[in-house]
């Protein structure tokens, strides 16, 4: 096949993007695909930009940069046809338009095919809100939750403390706060706001951090999470080397296990995803489980979740990666 890599974007995870894409295009390329690399802010990487683009790491912070000029490339090869004569194009992009469903209905729009959802399911995905309420209406358990603006009191009379306050449509828990005592609240509040004018107040589930992928509509592998460099999964444990234990499979038992492929698939399904997705849950110390997002275009280098949960199906990233586009081109020739 001949596969465009599309990676970058405009969101704070620009860096996670750019490291997917690198994996996935070393991937393909050794499936025997005809792979090229495509960065939105400049198009089509020459052989030069290539060689950086595969060394690319993630740095500890996310990027802050201008987010307009992170998207004239990608915008420039559409409007060119510059991209109508690949089978697929792969979609590596996290967060922000990459992932909430804009560049997928730009994308068809002009009639080119790509990997993941298509742009309703990626939008419900983003938006937190949205997705909970979702769950909530297809019985997928999820924490009780407030939109923003609310008073600190009111907070924290109807979910209690802790707290977790966040952007209501960012990824990799960027701008993401536990609020511990009332008087922390309205600065995690504006944290949350810098990064997204939605804020969403969500009661803390204490106990374990899960994660499975779904392929196809099919469980994968299910994930244990333990933070190591800070409280919570955040944005430095998430992508630094030594930040957390990411167990695979995790160890539960085999009811516990099987309770948690079935919600995962239920969440995906509640959603609408096409094709593949992760879900991210919390188990309770008194075993409930309960579902905190999906995520429509997950990390994609061979140590992200998504693989990892693969890897326990013995499912290896590059046959990973020529699945999604397989998924893809099938759902394509249906319509």
């Amino acid at each position: 096949m001949k596969i465009a890599v599309i990676f970058g974007g405009m969101s704070s995870e620009r860096d996670v993007s750019i490291a997917s894409g690198a994996q996935i295009f070393k991937a393909l390329k050794y499936k025997n695909h005809d792979v090229i690399a495509v960065d939105t802010a400049s198009g089509i990487l020459d052989k030069k930009a290539e060689l950086s683009f595969l060394d690319a790491k993630v740095k500890e912070l996310p990027p802050d940069s201008d987010k307009k000029a992170l998207m004239k490339g990608l915008g420039s090869l559409i409007r060119s046809g510059g991209l109508s004569d690949f089978d697929i194009c792969f979609l590596a992009l996290h967060g922000g338009a990459g992932e909430d469903g804009t560049i997928q209905g730009y994308l068809d729009i002009e009639g080119i095919p790509y990997t993941g959802s298509t742009h309703m399911p990626c939008c419900y995905a983003m938006d937190k809100h949205v997705a909970k309420t979702l769950f909530r209406y297809h019985n997928v358990p999820t924490p009780d939750w407030l939109m923003a603006p609310v008073s600190a009191e009111e907070a924290v009379k109807r979910l209690g403390l802790p707290l977790v306050v966040k952007p209501n449509r960012e990824g990799s828990t960027v701008g993401l706060s536990i609020v511990k005592s009332i008087d922390e609240f309205d600065k995690a509040v504006k944290t949350a706001s810098y990064h997204d004018r939605e804020v969403l107040i969500e009661k803390f589930i204490p106990g374990r951090e899960l994660t499975i992928g779904v392929l196809d509509d099919i469980p994968l592998g299910v994930g244990e999470i333990i933070p190591k460099m800070s409280e919570i999964f955040d944005y430095k444990c998430k992508y630094q080397k030594g930040g957390a234990d990411e167990i695979f499979p995790a160890d539960l038992t085999a009811e516990q296990t099987q309770y948690v492929m079935d919600t995962a698939v239920k969440a995906h399904k509640a959603l609408k995803m096409e094709d593949y997705s992760r879900v991210d849950f919390r188990m309770a110390p008194d075993g409930s489980l309960w579902c905190l997002e999906v995520n429509a275009l997950p990390g994609m280098t061979s140590s992200s979740l998504l693989p990892q949960s693969a890897g326990v199906m013995k499912i290896s990233f590059p046959d990973l990666c020529e699945k999604i586009c397989m998924l893809a081109v099938e759902r394509r020739k249906k319509g």
